[in-house]
């Protein structure tokens, strides 16, 4: 049966985020298992790893919300599906998910969908948009929470109707962040790159640079604990991009010097090897003030086999074994992160490294991603079947 399934996942970029990253690892997971996968996607930075032996890609606008547009991309997949005899068609966003799910009207290929996050439900016209996502013949949730979060907003769509809901949770690649694959030479050159000194405890903040982050509430916390006269030395790496939120990160950076904090702080806006990001660090946060669908950093953490500490909502909530394999705090307290981090940088050496080895053995039993790619392909076995 699975040599005549093909399958057609449609996202709209393929760059290094969850969903993206979870698109191209699947991808590549099906041809070893006797499918045909494709790829339509408008582009990103992870399309030159393609293997194009495996994985065929075809380029189409889908990251537009135009209408015209949509319409135009739900025509050419229609054509895609119906040439290339597509057996499942897998959306990972709301506007081409409007796209494939008017295609798969026509062709009556299985509808797939994925809900990488929780969605604005501000007015009935967002809401109405957003419902495509239920549209599918299965719906796939990435964590409990996500699960919850659709049935309360459209879990009468669900009701005597042939469609299924499950929730398969997100997987990372662990031989990618695994300690074990680290390079010297990398981590020494990286470590020179950033002029840190290892003698202090380095805290790694990791993630996009916007509001719900909480870029703001870490730095608080930073102050906090740097009035404090019995804290250990430390040093502090925030990663991500401002995606061209040049207001935000001017006002983090303000925030950076209003509080002084200029010598023990430094902006990464790029890292292409965070798994050495993450060797160097001694603990890992994530301070999001809104909840995280999965919380990809706090497993990336646990697998790289480091302290995590994150806010107590959201998806971190599932990856976490609170006081076991990381620690939650309170979400927006700044205080409540300062103590848990304070906490944690008076912890000795064993005990983090004991920490850490329990992080990577839950990441290894719930979170790899030959889990994940098992897992929505035998989903997609059963809708053929």
């Amino acid at each position: 049966m699975s040599s005549k399934i093909k399958i057609l996942q449609v996202i709209p970029k393929l760059g290094y985020g969850g969903a993206e990253t979870g698109c191209y690892d699947l991808a590549h997971y099906l041809p070893e298992n006797g499918c045909k996968s494709y790829i339509i996607t408008s582009g990103g930075e992870l399309l030159k790893f393609v293997n194009k032996d495996k994985v065929k890609v075809i380029r189409l606008p889908v990251q537009s919300k135009n209408p015209i547009i949509m319409l135009f991309n739900a025509i050419i997949i229609f054509f895609i599906i119906w040439f290339l005899n597509i057996s499942v068609v897998h959306a990972r966003s709301r506007a081409p998910a409007w796209s494939c799910l008017l295609a798969t009207k026509f062709t009556k290929s299985k509808f797939v969908t994925t809900f990488h996050g929780t969605y604005n439900f501000s007015n009935s016209l967002k809401k109405f948009y957003n419902s495509v996502m239920v549209r599918s013949d299965l719906v796939i949730g990435g964590s409990n929470f996500i699960f919850e979060h659709v049935y309360q907003n459209y879990g009468d769509f669900f009701e005597n109707k042939k469609r299924k809901f499950l929730v398969i949770f997100r997987g990372i690649n662990t031989d990618f962040f695994s300690q074990k694959k680290i390079n010297q030479n990398k981590l020494q050159n990286l470590i020179k790159k950033w002029n840190i000194d290892k003698t202090k405890f380095i805290i790694l903040l990791p993630g996009r640079l916007t509001p719900w982050k909480g870029q703001e509430v870490f730095i608080e916390a930073l102050n906090i604990l740097n009035q404090q006269s019995d804290v250990r030395p430390f040093f502090v790496i925030i990663a991500g991009s401002d995606q061209g939120r040049k207001v935000y990160s001017k006002r983090l950076e303000s925030l950076v010097e209003k509080y002084k904090l200029n010598r023990n702080l430094i902006f990464v806006s790029q890292c292409k090897e965070m798994p050495i990001a993450y060797q160097i660090s001694d603990v890992v946060v994530s301070s999001s003030i809104e909840p995280e669908a999965f919380g990809r950093v706090s497993v990336e953490a646990q697998s790289m086999e480091k302290p995590i500490v994150a806010s107590n909502i959201g998806g971190s909530k599932e990856t976490i074994i609170n006081d076991k394999t990381g620690f939650l705090f309170e979400a927006g307290n700044a205080k409540a992160l300062a103590e848990k981090l304070k906490e944690t940088m008076n912890l000795g050496q064993m005990t983090l490294q004991s920490i850490g080895i329990e992080g990577r053995k839950n990441v290894l039993k719930k979170f790899d991603i030959d889990r994940m790619c098992f897992a929505t392909f035998s989903e997609y076995k059963k809708l053929v079947e």
